[in-house]
């Protein structure tokens, strides 16, 4: 595995999650973190635990900006 291709994968899925694209709603970020997390998992970038953990971060941001009720960025 190469460690800095993981942690440059890492850091980009860091800040998308962070600050998503201002034209993203909250359906629409949750999903690109998802298939961010994926391809970092099919890449072998990251094991499945670490892909849990990244979708678990996601379901929370998306949980979050859902109860705020602005439904989108």
């Amino acid at each position: 595995m190469n460690d800095e291709a993981k942690r440059k994968a890492l850091a980009a899925w860091y800040t998308l999650l962070r600050q998503p694209d201002i034209r993203m709603d909250s359906e629409e970020h949750y999903d690109e973190l998802l298939k961010a997390a994926d391809e970092m998992e099919r890449a072998g970038l990251i094991n499945g635990s670490e892909w849990r953990v990244l979708v678990r971060e996601a379901g929370v941001a998306f949980a979050s900006s859902i109860a705020g009720g602005g439904g989108g960025t």
